[in-house]
């Protein structure tokens, strides 16, 4: 088959939008705070200005030169635009000097510009530049095939190599070009390896059958664990498995990321079927392999997550049942033992005559209490026997055996597993009972011999045989259910695994191939992580002498009551110590936003939409580069439809907008990926504000993440049981990153998810410019390797755990042994192993490489990697790195009131957040009513939204309130302003009929300004 060209698109590529490509391109306009920044001269600057002849010149160098520095780029502009920066200049450098207008030569603004360039050691994009940027292009474009983060690898190149960006056209070119060059380059290679069955097959896919199109039923999602949803999973994965073969044997040589797999297995899912048959067909034929193969992939974690999820049930099930029935048998005993009591007493009954028989007194004895029940409360006199509670589990799952083998039997036959030499006695059971169920013979009709027996542990052996004297033999369902709860512990700790999955495969498969890690050296060198760069020696030996010199400076400021903070109390032989941190206490809903009018949730919307224009991020989904526009009016009502758990259907019938028209809209314009877009342009916006520093903690950017549950009104496969949050039903986590009170990103996970393996997820694919340098999370956020893994990329991880005193005592380590330290009163518990790290170096950055390159999802990678169970050297010499990191940081923590008084203010701050978050989602008494997955991340993608516009609105005004005390030198009111809270919803009507089609109620700044102006700053106590 000939291999379809696609050509360059006519039209440029919209990345950015307007006020995105201002904000890089555009001439920066000060502050007055940021004039003295920009405009301030380092002597060897002055020394330079100073060659430069006029004084006109030298304010036009200097102008240059600031604007260099925030932009790093060279502006042509007229005198009007620069007045007051060019006045500040003269007032600062050249007080003696009339400033008048000028217009230096293109001579001298060249001159200048090559001069400036020296100064910052930065050079101009030339030819060899962009043959750089266009390969970077080419190799981001495989890892993601989205122009945003192509186009965002670039600038962070450009910034890396000191080069001028070129202008945004060109930029749009690069990064069309690589679009169209990995379109063409990935036709190729699909249509070489297709034949014609495939190409069939595929077709197949988009054909009509019965009304309804076979792509659309694969879309579906299972509602919940249920048989009926497992069976019909099972039959989706049945229909795409020999495709699904083909697609792991083609897509390995197109050589891109899992990342850029599930990108454009995503388009499948987002295109109708007509518009994927308007694309070019190799195309297509591209985008629905990757289909096929991530959609296998999923099918298999959605039957496995099941299996865990129903046999979990069971255990659980089995153990409260055994529970019960030893209660029930002590209450029982504790009769039956007085009755005893009463036998025992025959034997020393005067009233019995001397020539009773022994029969008569027995006979007597049986009245009281029957033969089995008195020889069953001798036995347990005699022996002191207690109730065995695992035996009454066992017989639980005896009744169990129909309905374990109904839900299980069938994923069983369906998933393909492999496992690690250690665990090959459970795979030959598994394989033994899988081939007993496709012939559909009962495990009674095989004889004894022929069952795989190496895998039972000796402990469950009394309970998996009867007790006849003569011969024991095997209980068959106990044995398969023992089989079952086998490969549930292995599949878990990753021994058991599937290739044929994503959060469920080999850890090997989660990472940058062995043939691909030969050439280690260019891919370290791609991530740009300079300690991964560093010889693991040198970078060692500063660990430890910064470790060892933090051991002994924090433990003689403790011994000299140099810190107040840390009490020391003498409890025994053994001193106990508590820390107190001062509070900091940052509330929502500021006096301040109190004084104002109320305002409609839509007309914050329409507001902030005038201001930042986020809606131009919601294209149609149908043509890319199409005209067609959402109707604010439209997309306002769906945002606040969805948003706020209202849902389209009751919008529908309590606005003036129709279910039909917000349900096309919805559908066409509103998916993850232009909400994701939209919540960014608001989230940078706010950044851009000059509030947002104000919010910064000790002059960084300090963001937090925390988990948010929501009760699930309707079973989805995602909704778990959290009895501490939804007693006895269900629910999610919204997993948000909050940076100065922006949230900058977002995930839905299940409850029953560790928070922790997310914590790099968010940070690394956090799209915004808003890009946090410290982190902090509560103890849910900590696990083995997350000290390790955001130092490694550059972030400093700074928790809050719930017993600081039990971690330390527990977790600190040093790089001597623990009898070196004497009578530290923070003593390390045991040497650490530097040398387990240098052996394992490699490993570790090829694991690194693999998170940045994004082989697959990072919280995958995260959650194997700290799972206990999971004690391979690798890991062990990455979780002891940690210790080093954790260590140094306990140590901080300890020593500094300051940083644990910014840990509690950024995880405040997150808090805050989720008080708004709720507020936002009050519908349906907020209990989630969304049913899947894809539908939950629209809910939590939307009321981000609402609450990052909420959060802008506030933001604005108080900015524009900061300017006017900037004017005024009114320091005293700009330091209470950087303390009223942006997290305030007050004043603003989440409630009420909505009627879009009414033009919307202007908010009047000046006039709320004037308001406030007039106010004192109130307090938030």
């Amino acid at each position: 088959m000939s291999a379809q060209i696609i050509a360059p698109h006519a039209k440029r590529l919209q990345i950015l939008g307007n006020d995105e490509i201002d904000k890089l391109y555009g001439l920066p306009h000060f502050t007055a705070k940021e004039q003295g920044k920009y405009f301030e001269l380092s002597p060897l600057e002055q020394a330079a200005i100073e060659q430069l002849h006029s004084l006109k010149s030298r304010i036009y160098g200097i102008l240059q030169l600031g604007y260099f520095k925030a932009r790093h780029l060279f502006f042509v502009f007229k005198f009007s635009d620069i007045a007051l920066d060019a006045k500040h200049i003269q007032e600062r450098y050249f007080p003696e000097f009339t400033l008048a207008e000028f217009e230096p030569t293109k001579v001298t603004r060249l001159k200048q510009q090559r001069l400036i360039l020296e100064l910052c050691n930065y050079r101009l994009c030339g030819e060899e530049e962009r043959i750089l940027l266009k390969n970077k292009a080419q190799q981001a474009v495989r890892v993601c095939g989205k122009p945003f983060y192509i186009f965002r690898e670039l600038m962070y190149l450009l910034e890396e190599q000191h080069i001028v960006a070129p202008g945004y056209s060109y930029m749009q070119d690069v990064v069309g070009q690589a679009l169209t060059y990995e379109q063409n380059r990935l036709m190729a290679i699909t249509q070489t390896h297709l034949d014609e069955d495939d190409i069939k097959a595929l077709n197949r896919l988009m054909e009509n059958e019965a009304g309804l199109y076979e792509i659309t039923q694969l879309k579906r999602e299972p509602k919940d664990f249920g048989l009926t949803e497992v069976k019909r999973e099972i039959s989706r994965s049945g229909k795409i498995q020999l495709l699904y073969h083909r697609a792991k044997t083609i897509l390995p040589e197109l050589a891109i990321s899992e990342e850029s797999i599930k990108y454009y297995a995503s388009l499948v899912t987002y295109y109708s079927v007509y518009r994927l048959k308007q694309l070019a067909e190799g195309m297509v034929h591209m985008y629905l392999l990757c289909f096929v193969y991530h959609r296998y992939q999923r099918a298999h974690d959605n039957l496995i997550n099941s299996y865990i999820y129903k046999l979990k049930r069971y255990v659980e099930d089995s153990k409260t049942a055994a529970k019960q029935q030893v209660y029930e048998q002590q209450i029982e005993n504790n009769q039956d033992l007085r009755k005893a009591g009463r036998v025992l007493k025959l034997f020393v009954d005067e009233t019995i005559a001397a020539s009773t028989t022994f029969e008569d007194v027995r006979a007597q004895a049986f009245e009281i209490l029957e033969r089995q029940k008195l020889a069953f409360i001798a036995e347990h006199i005699a022996t002191e026997a207690s109730f065995d509670e695992i035996a009454f589990q066992w017989e639980y799952v005896d009744s169990l055996a129909h309905k374990f083998k109904c839900n299980l039997r069938p994923i069983l036959q369906t998933v393909e597993l492999a496992s690690t030499s250690s665990q090959v006695p459970i795979l030959e059971a598994i394989q033994f009972l899988k081939a007993a169920a496709l012939k559909g013979r009962p495990l009674s009709h095989y004889s004894e011999e022929s069952f795989p027996t190496q895998c039972i542990p000796e402990s469950s052996k009394p309970y998996l045989y009867t007790s006849e004297a003569e011969r024991a033999n095997l209980l068959r369902d106990r044995y398969e259910f023992l089989v079952y709860r086998l490969l549930r512990n292995g599949l878990e700790s990753g021994d058991i695994f599937c290739h044929d999955s994503v959060r469920f495969r080999s850890f090997e498969d989660d990472l940058i191939s062995r043939e691909q890690w030969q050439a280690k050296d260019g891919w370290i060198a791609a991530t740009e992580l300079p300690l991964l760069k560093q010889p693991i020696q040198a970078h060692l030996a500063e660990l430890e002498e910064k470790l060892e010199s933090c051991l002994a400076e924090v433990n003689q400021r403790l011994s000299s009551g140099e810190n107040p903070h840390f009490e020391i109390k003498k409890l025994g032989s053994s001193p106990e110590w508590t820390l107190r941190s001062p509070s900091l206490p940052e509330s929502v809903n500021h006096p301040l936003f109190s004084t104002l009018k109320q305002v409609d949730l839509s007309s914050v919307l329409h507001f902030v939409n005038q201001h930042c224009h986020y809606a131009e991020a919601f294209e149609h989904r149908l043509a890319r580069y199409g005209k067609q526009k959402l109707d604010e009016s439209v997309s306002t009502a769906c945002l606040i439809a969805w948003g706020t758990n209202m849902g389209l259907g009751r919008m529908g019938d309590t606005s003036d907008i129709g279910y039909h028209v917000l349900s096309n809209a919805s559908d066409n314009f509103l998916r993850p990926e232009t909400l994701r877009k939209a919540n960014d342009i608001v989230s940078n916006a706010i950044a851009d504000l000059p509030i947002f520093q104000h919010y910064n903690i000790d002059g960084a950017l300090h963001s937090s993440s925390d988990g948010q549950k929501f009760d699930s009104q309707i079973q989805t496969i995602n909704a778990r049981h959290s009895p501490k949050y939804f007693g006895l039903k269900k629910g999610i986590v919204s997993y948000t990153l909050v940076a100065n009170h922006v949230p900058i990103n977002a995930k839905i996970i299940g409850a029953n998810e560790h928070e922790s393996h997310y914590v790099f997820d968010l940070l690394f694919n956090n799209t915004t410019e808003v890009q946090p340098t410290i982190h902090s999370t509560d103890t849910h956020g900590t696990n083995q390797v997350n000290f390790a893994i955001l130092h490694l990329f550059n972030y400093q991880f700074a928790p809050r755990y719930r017993n600081i005193h039990s971690k330390i005592n527990n977790a600190l380590y040093g790089f001597q042994h623990p009898s070196q330290y004497g009578d530290l009163l923070l003593k390390p518990i045991r040497k650490l192993k530097p040398q387990l790290v240098v052996d394992e170096w490699d490993n570790i950055q090829r694991i690194m490489v693999s998170l940045a390159l994004k082989t697959t999802t990072q919280s995958i990678i995260v959650s194997k990697l700290s799972t206990y169970a999971r004690r391979n050297k690798t890991r062990q010499a990455l979780w002891e790195y940690d210790n080093i990191i954790k260590s140094l940081y306990f140590l901080d923590y300890i020593d500094s009131v300051p940083l644990r008084q910014h840990v509690q203010r950024a995880l405040n701050r997150g808090e805050s957040y989720h008080q708004l978050r709720r507020a936002v989602s009050y519908a349906n008494f907020g209990k989630l009513r969304f049913k899947t997955e894809y539908e939950q991340q629209i809910w939590g993608d939307c009321a981000r939204l609402l609450t990052n516009c909420v959060i802008y609105y506030n933001a604005f005004i108080l900015s524009r309130l900061l300017n006017h005390r900037e004017l005024l030198g009114d320091s005293t009111r700009i330091a209470q302003l950087s303390l009223v809270s942006l997290v305030a919803w007050q004043h603003v009507n989440f409630y009420g009929r909505y009627e879009f089609n009414r033009k919307p109620e202007s908010i009047d700044i000046e006039a709320i300004l004037q308001q406030l102006m007039q106010l004192p700053i109130p307090s938030d106590e």
